[in-house]
């Protein structure tokens, strides 16, 4: 319904926050209001002492479809203009989440593409239903990532493999390769999570943040900060290829059309017979 909630929170155990994206019908597509409200949610958990972990998932039938094309409007938070802001911007977005002192579990499920992928990436631990589906098919036609994670979390070859293709790999690949931690069947993801979500909860909760920084901070010493940084470069260069803004002329057509026009060589996606 129009008037629903685009995001909702709850206290599913003690001090743990649950925020459930909350747009069924668009498949969580990633919005820019819906994106600030999902920040908001998290910084404002990050502020309350009775929270020690958090958890982030999607209502219906998946985490996030991505980005919506159709829906992005201003963005939620400022970020210097000109070439590459919007790569700028979600990489920033992600360091946000990155920076929070509590720990942030991503709960997947279904689709998670694109922009769903990069915020999934972006939380602490990942925590997959085994038959979900996590790519980028942004690739295929528009530009190289916005946030080009795939090699810090995948490995080189894993990651030229999804960037030369666009395909998706399910949730147990996804273990497999290092972008989640466990995956578990869909109907005990929910409370697979939740378990360790309290386990993760009984750690105090200074000690918690210190653990979680360390790790974030040899990752940063390999250069992964950097790394996402530079990468945006690459994404703002995507942008003025021919196959880029023929793409993108066929978008203003019709945003569906032009998705389905993507897919269909391959035979996935939108075009491989999954709703």
């Amino acid at each position: 319904m129009a008037d629903d909630p685009i995001l909702l929170t709850d206290d599913p155990a003690p001090h743990v926050r649950r925020i459930t994206l909350n747009r069924p019908a668009k498949r969580n597509a990633l919005s820019n209001a819906l994106r600030g409200e999902i920040f908001a949610a998290l910084e404002a958990g990050d502020r309350d002492p009775e929270v020690r972990v958090m958890i982030l998932r999607g209502a219906g039938t998946c985490f996030s479809s991505g980005y919506d094309l159709a829906g992005l409007g201003e963005l939620p938070y400022y970020t210097a203009g000109g070439q590459g802001q919007w790569a700028r911007h979600v990489v920033e977005g992600c360091f946000r989440i990155w920076d929070l002192a509590k720990p942030v579990i991503a709960q997947v499920h279904g689709w998670c593409l694109a922009g769903g992928s990069e915020l999934a990436v972006a939380c602490d631990l990942v925590y997959v239903a085994e038959d979900a589906q996590i790519g980028y098919p942004a690739v295929r036609t528009m530009s190289p990532p916005d946030n080009q994670y795939h090699a810090w979390f995948m490995g080189m070859r894993a990651a030229m493999e999804l960037m030369l293709t666009g395909d998706s790999v399910s949730g147990l690949e996804a273990v497999r390769l290092g972008f989640a931690n466990r995956a578990h069947p869909v109907g005990e993801l929910e409370a697979e999570v939740l378990a360790m979500a309290q386990r993760i909860a009984k750690v105090d909760p200074e000690l918690a943040q210190l653990n979680k920084r360390l790790v974030h901070r040899q990752m940063e010493a390999m250069g992964l900060r950097a790394g996402l940084r530079a990468g945006t470069d690459l994404h703002a260069l995507g942008w003025h290829t021919p196959a880029s803004r023929d793409y993108m002329a066929q978008m203003r057509q019709g945003v569906t059309q032009a998705l389905t026009a993507r897919d269909q060589t391959f035979g996935d996606y939108r075009t491989g017979g999954e709703s």
